[in-house]
């Protein structure tokens, strides 16, 4: 008696596959991590003092960002109806709950010296090596 084996391929979730794709979507996008960093650690903030804290980021990508941090509760802008008008952003709770997560990598980057040694000694071994006649 033979029992044939057949092998079936099915899609897979990116979430199922690796459970942290989700979490790594939301919170590590280019600039979310440097606005939830600056107002976790200095606090609620103005749109131009987070401007100015991030000095690269543009305007209208601040406001983004923002926006979807917002979305994503981890971020709360509160309107003071005054003249002029003042909005301050501030972290949630939900937002600061990412804290431990942010020591940690904190503490991982002083890896960074190992891995750019990691890149200089792959990359002298990738070079293609000038033939000698």
């Amino acid at each position: 008696m033979t029992v044939e084996v057949t092998e079936t391929t099915t899609a897979v979730p990116p979430e199922l596959a690796c459970p942290i794709a989700p979490v790594v979507d939301i919170v590590f996008s280019r600039w979310t991590t440097p606005i939830l960093w600056a107002l976790n650690e200095y606090g609620r903030h103005r749109f131009v003092e987070l401007e100015r804290r991030i000095t690269t980021i543009t305007p209208k990508v601040l406001t983004q960002r923002l926006r979807q941090l917002e979305r994503d509760g981890l971020v709360v802008r509160t309107y003071h109806p005054e003249v002029p008008p003042r909005v301050e952003y501030e972290i949630t709770d939900l937002g600061r709950s990412l804290g431990p997560l942010f020591a940690t990598l904190a503490e991982w980057s002083g890896n960074l010296d190992k891995v750019e040694q990691a890149r200089v000694d792959y990359d002298a071994k990738s070079r293609p090596r000038s033939r000698r006649p």
